[in-house]
């Protein structure tokens, strides 16, 4: 008997690139899948919008280099349009004494750029690197298993267990390095090695993008490793844009499940998980319409899923108990902005397109200084001199821009999602403007270029892109809440308490960053490991 329309071998749950990365591959495998989006386009946070007449805004992620090779290769992503462009140089961090610093990925321009500050940081750097590759070679691996049930460990468990155990035996006596990287501050490690503290709030921003923390708290010195992992065309810990927008990406992954027959509905907000006796059944929506299907995915975060989706009395008590616990602390505000000309710095001139335009801008002079900026958001309010990343892709990429116009992009930290006083609504126009003031202070005709601008505050990205908190990362990206502990111990490998349910996004392992890797790993729970084999994969 022919099946009903609204009957589905899977159904993902969210059309961001990890639940678009799980469609692609269970339909590649011969099942019927339905994807629902809430918003009326696809690519959750990992989109491009015409948020400004004539210009393509990767309204929130905004660069890409942890997105899996194997995944582009095995879904042929390039023949439906996705292409990344290396930034060279990779960042230029403005001083307000006027002098600068540019970095990478030329060692060359790197070594000297650093030996203006320093002499024997400049010698130091390519034996930081080569430290960090080092614990990338038995890291990098993690990234693609699913992680061991470390409360109830079955002989696969166990066999995961020894493999991490053998890597970590291989590094000798770096082993002990390595596990400060993965539990320890940012900035004990970062002064260890070097003195030049323009070197240092460089390397310090990938410690506390999406984090609510400073470089000098335990667990950020995995986020700024989990940052220069990656690469750009096989050029590792290099950051690309990708053409026509961080949306690009999930375009070419939409087609990619449409040509494999997935069926995708935007404007298809889902309101419940529907559960029988203990297994997911199908999902509901806004509108009163159900599907069924054996196979739920969801790509929303923990909190989402069983806290908001869920009837929480359909789990166990103590799996809700540990939900409960996830930390989505959240400091990081995105600002979108359309620009007449190109910023005008004192410390490089120019408003023709230099080096100085290409890679990420920092404005952050110093550790000291990122650390007073937290000071402020620990204390629930918003930095009074915050950290500023701030890439411009129509440099390398004219085509998110019109001729002569540039687009440009400003993560902050730290704008705390609680607030002790005041509301993000009233702030959020004062805030920004605290942030352009501040970048005039480096490229003094920037806020008089300013065209547009849009303004995504912790609560705006809680409500735009349904991440609690506001958390880029669909939970804090801290050791408690990484690997065989994400999203809680005991269910790390992507299954649920309730049969048939997975999750597929950031919320699982290996966490946050346009990664696609929880989607794949999602995958390959969901089909089992010889079928997922036989895909070729």
């Amino acid at each position: 008997m022919e099946r009903s329309a609204s009957r589905y071998d899977a159904i993902i749950v969210g059309a961001g690139h990890n639940g678009l990365v799980t469609a692609c591959y269970l339909a590649r495998a011969g099942l019927r899948v339905l994807v629902l989006e809430r918003r009326d386009v696809v690519g959750g946070a990992c989109v491009t919008e015409e948020t400004f007449p004539g210009f393509k805004v990767s309204t929130a992620a905004y660069v890409n280099s942890l997105f899996h090779k194997q995944i582009v290769q095995d879904l042929k992503l390039r023949d439906h349009g996705f292409e990344t462009l290396p930034r060279d140089p990779s960042s230029f961090t403005p001083l307000p004494d006027g002098r600068s610093l540019l970095m990478g990925p030329d060692a060359a321009l790197t070594r000297r750029e650093i030996a203006k500050f320093s002499a024997r940081d400049a010698e130091r750097y390519p034996r930081y690197e080569a430290m960090l590759e080092r614990v990338a070679d038995v890291i990098e691996p993690t990234l693609t298993m699913t992680p061991p049930n470390v409360l109830r460990p079955r002989l696969r468990d166990l066999r995961t267990l020894l493999t991490l155990g053998r890597a970590f035996r291989r590094l000798g006596t770096a082993a002990g390095e390595a596990m400060e990287i993965l539990s320890g501050a940012a900035r004990p490690i970062l002064d260890r090695w070097f003195e030049s503290e323009a070197l240092k709030a460089t390397l310090a921003t990938d410690a506390i993008i999406g984090a609510m923390a400073s470089p000098s708290m335990p667990g950020t010195a995995y986020v700024l490793f989990h940052h220069v992992m990656g690469e750009t065309d096989g050029r590792r810990g290099v950051w690309g844009y990708v053409r026509g927008g961080m949306g690009g990406l999930t375009q070419a992954l939409a087609a990619v499940a449409r040509g494999h027959g997935a069926t995708i509905r935007c404007g298809a907000d889902v309101t419940r998980i529907l559960v029988r006796d203990g297994r997911a059944t199908g999902v509901a929506l806004a509108t009163g319409d159900e599907f069924a299907a054996p196979i739920v995915a969801s790509n929303a975060d923990a909190h989402v899923t069983f806290e908001t989706l869920l009837d929480p009395r359909t789990l166990p008590a103590e799996f809700v108990e540990a939900v409960g616990r996830i930390s989505y602390d959240s400091a990081s505000l995105k600002i979108n902005v359309a620009l007449a000309e190109l910023p005008d710095f004192r410390a490089l001139p120019g408003h023709v397109a230099g080096p100085q335009h290409r890679g990420t801008i920092h404005i952050c002079p110093d550790q000291d200084y990122i650390e007073r900026a937290f000071d402020d958001a620990k204390y629930g309010r918003p930095s009074a001199h915050p950290v500023l990343e701030c890439t411009i892709p129509s440099v390398v990429d004219p085509t998110v821009a019109p001729a002569g116009k540039h687009l440009m992009s400003i993560f902050v930290q730290y704008a705390p999602y609680r607030l002790r006083e005041g509301h993000w609504d009233a702030l959020r126009e004062p805030f920004a403007d605290r942030c352009f003031a501040l970048f005039d202070e480096y490229a003094p005709n920037f806020t008089r270029s300013v065209i547009a601008r849009q303004v995504l505050t912790p609560l705006d990205l809680e409500r735009v892109f349904n991440l609690t908190g506001g958390n880029i990362f669909q939970g804090g990206m801290m050791p408690h809440q990484l690997f065989a502990f994400r999203p809680v111990a005991g269910y790390a490998g992507y299954r649920t308490p309730i049969a048939g349910l997975y999750l597929c996004g950031a919320a699982a392992h290996p966490g946050g960053g346009v990664m696609g890797t929880p989607g794949f790993n999602a995958a390959r729970e969901i089909l089992g490991r010889r079928r997922f084999r036989a895909l070729g994969t």
